[in-house]
Protein backbone atom coordinates (compact mmCIF):
# COMPACT_ATOMS: atom_id res chain seq x y z
CA UNK A 1 0.00 0.00 0.00
CA UNK A 2 1.42 3.10 -1.17
CA UNK A 3 1.50 5.82 1.71
CA UNK A 4 3.29 8.62 0.82
CA UNK A 5 4.68 10.65 3.88
CA UNK A 6 4.47 14.26 2.33
CA UNK A 7 0.92 14.41 2.08
CA UNK A 8 -2.42 14.26 4.93
CA UNK A 9 -4.86 12.40 4.65
CA UNK A 10 -8.79 12.43 6.18
CA UNK A 11 -10.54 9.32 7.52
CA UNK A 12 -12.70 9.57 4.21
CA UNK A 13 -9.46 8.47 2.10
CA UNK A 14 -8.99 12.03 0.63
CA UNK A 15 -5.01 13.24 0.07
CA UNK A 16 -4.06 16.92 0.13
CA UNK A 17 -0.66 18.01 -1.05
CA UNK A 18 0.06 22.11 0.11
CA UNK A 19 2.35 24.13 -1.76
CA UNK A 20 1.47 27.93 0.07
CA UNK A 21 -2.01 28.56 0.02
CA UNK A 22 -3.15 26.33 -3.06
CA UNK A 23 -4.01 22.33 -1.73
CA UNK A 24 -4.14 19.22 -4.55
CA UNK A 25 -6.86 16.89 -3.26
CA UNK A 26 -7.45 13.26 -4.68
CA UNK A 27 -8.18 9.87 -3.28
CA UNK A 28 -5.42 7.50 -1.44
CA UNK A 29 -4.28 4.00 -3.05
CA UNK A 30 -6.20 2.42 -0.80
CA UNK A 31 -9.37 4.25 -1.78
CA UNK A 32 -8.87 3.63 -5.23
CA UNK A 33 -8.27 -0.25 -4.64
CA UNK A 34 -11.50 -0.46 -2.75
CA UNK A 35 -13.41 1.24 -4.87
CA UNK A 36 -12.09 -1.42 -7.94
CA UNK A 37 -12.31 0.31 -11.81
CA UNK A 38 -13.05 3.75 -11.83
CA UNK A 39 -15.34 4.59 -14.90
CA UNK A 40 -16.15 8.36 -14.26
CA UNK A 41 -14.72 11.42 -12.15
CA UNK A 42 -17.67 13.96 -11.63
CA UNK A 43 -16.80 17.39 -10.59
CA UNK A 44 -18.91 20.28 -10.76
CA UNK A 45 -17.84 22.47 -7.74
CA UNK A 46 -15.23 24.37 -10.13
CA UNK A 47 -15.26 27.65 -8.82
CA UNK A 48 -17.33 27.58 -5.73
CA UNK A 49 -16.32 27.97 -2.42
CA UNK A 50 -16.44 25.20 -0.24
CA UNK A 51 -16.62 24.67 4.19
CA UNK A 52 -15.01 21.49 5.04
CA UNK A 53 -16.24 17.92 4.59
CA UNK A 54 -18.45 19.31 2.20
CA UNK A 55 -19.13 17.31 -1.49
CA UNK A 56 -17.03 19.00 -3.99
CA UNK A 57 -18.05 15.44 -6.29
CA UNK A 58 -18.08 11.82 -6.61
CA UNK A 59 -15.95 8.74 -8.42
CA UNK A 60 -17.85 6.23 -9.81
CA UNK A 61 -16.39 2.78 -10.11
CA UNK A 62 -18.21 -0.24 -11.97
CA UNK A 63 -19.80 -1.07 -8.72
CA UNK A 64 -20.58 1.67 -6.59
CA UNK A 65 -20.36 5.47 -6.66
CA UNK A 66 -18.92 7.42 -3.99
CA UNK A 67 -19.07 10.72 -2.28
CA UNK A 68 -15.73 13.05 -2.57
CA UNK A 69 -15.63 15.62 0.64
CA UNK A 70 -13.43 18.55 1.20
CA UNK A 71 -10.02 17.89 3.31
CA UNK A 72 -10.22 21.79 4.02
CA UNK A 73 -12.46 24.74 3.42
CA UNK A 74 -11.69 27.12 -0.03
CA UNK A 75 -12.15 28.10 -3.40
CA UNK A 76 -11.83 24.90 -5.89
CA UNK A 77 -9.56 26.95 -8.26
CA UNK A 78 -8.96 23.61 -10.66
CA UNK A 79 -10.42 20.81 -12.05
CA UNK A 80 -7.92 17.63 -13.26
CA UNK A 81 -9.72 17.59 -16.85
CA UNK A 82 -7.67 14.74 -17.94
CA UNK A 83 -9.66 12.37 -16.07
CA UNK A 84 -12.86 13.41 -17.86
CA UNK A 85 -11.44 11.15 -21.02
CA UNK A 86 -9.45 8.88 -18.60
CA UNK A 87 -10.59 8.21 -15.04
CA UNK A 88 -8.60 5.32 -14.81
CA UNK A 89 -5.73 7.47 -14.21
CA UNK A 90 -6.91 7.64 -10.30
CA UNK A 91 -6.64 3.79 -10.21
CA UNK A 92 -2.95 3.87 -11.49
CA UNK A 93 -1.45 7.01 -10.01
CA UNK A 94 -3.73 8.00 -7.41
CA UNK A 95 -1.12 10.17 -5.75
CA UNK A 96 0.42 12.12 -9.41
CA UNK A 97 -1.57 12.55 -12.55
CA UNK A 98 -4.47 10.88 -11.04
CA UNK A 99 -5.08 13.99 -8.89
CA UNK A 100 -8.73 15.57 -8.35
CA UNK A 101 -8.66 19.23 -7.36
CA UNK A 102 -6.80 22.07 -6.16
CA UNK A 103 -8.34 24.37 -3.84
CA UNK A 104 -7.61 27.32 -2.68
CA UNK A 105 -7.32 27.05 0.91
CA UNK A 106 -9.30 29.78 3.20
CA UNK A 107 -7.81 28.54 6.88
CA UNK A 108 -4.44 26.77 6.57
CA UNK A 109 -4.74 25.64 10.17
CA UNK A 110 -8.02 23.12 9.29
CA UNK A 111 -4.54 21.22 8.27
CA UNK A 112 -3.39 20.59 11.63
CA UNK A 113 -6.87 17.96 12.03
CA UNK A 114 -5.89 15.83 9.32
CA UNK A 115 -4.13 12.28 9.74
CA UNK A 116 -0.14 12.01 8.53
CA UNK A 117 1.10 9.02 6.90
CA UNK A 118 1.84 6.99 9.94
CA UNK A 119 -1.81 7.91 11.19
CA UNK A 120 -3.56 6.97 8.12
CA UNK A 121 -1.69 3.92 7.89
CA UNK A 122 -3.35 2.75 11.35
CA UNK A 123 -6.48 3.90 10.08
CA UNK A 124 -6.61 1.36 7.40
CA UNK A 125 -4.57 -1.16 9.22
Amino acid sequence: MNIPENLKYTKDHEWIKVDGDIATIGVTDFAQGELGDIVYVEIETEGETLDIEEVFGSVEAVKTVSDLFMPVSGEITEFNEELEANPEVVNSYPYEAGWMIKVKMSDASELENLLDAAAYAELIG
